[in-house]
């Protein structure tokens, strides 16, 4: 099934996708956006287009797996960007994808602009391949 991930931020949110067999993960992108709505109108649009059957939400968790003001809002836009797609959204534990995003585009030399824009979408990518693992362990 063609899944589509979100890492949900304020200004910046990052896109990834997977083929329909769940093996590889990619970026979509990032959209500029700080209205939940008009977000979540595009997220669906970028859904459509891929022909997503299920949405990822990246939640951010504090490192002792409590739940902070940011996991409330990322809960909050799940029940939007649902009512809007018309998908299932699952929440996925997004701890350290920034951290990982960052060493991953320091390896490759990644800086600037460029690094900015590309942040939010290998962290989404990073949501999504968390996900794509679970399933995989839950059907074993």
């Amino acid at each position: 099934m063609v899944i589509v991930s979100v890492d949900y931020g304020d200004v910046r949110t990052g896109l990834a996708a997977c083929d329909k067999e769940e093996r590889l993960a990619y970026p979509l992108g990032v959209i500029v956006q700080s209205k939940a709505e008009v977000l979540a109108a595009q997220i669906a649009e970028k859904c459509k287009e891929c022909g997503a059957e299920r949405i990822v939400l990246g939640l951010p968790k504090n490192m002792d797996g409590s739940e902070g003001f940011r996991a409330e809002a990322v809960k909050a836009f799940r029940q939007i960007l649902a009512d809007v797609s018309g998908l299932e959204v699952v929440l996925q534990d997004e701890r350290l994808t920034t951290v990982s995003a960052h060493t991953y585009l320091n390896m490759t030399n990644t800086r600037g602009k460029k690094r900015k824009e590309t942040v939010d979408a290998v962290s989404a990518v990073l949501i999504l391949e968390d996900h794509l693992a679970r399933r995989k362990r839950e059907t074993q």
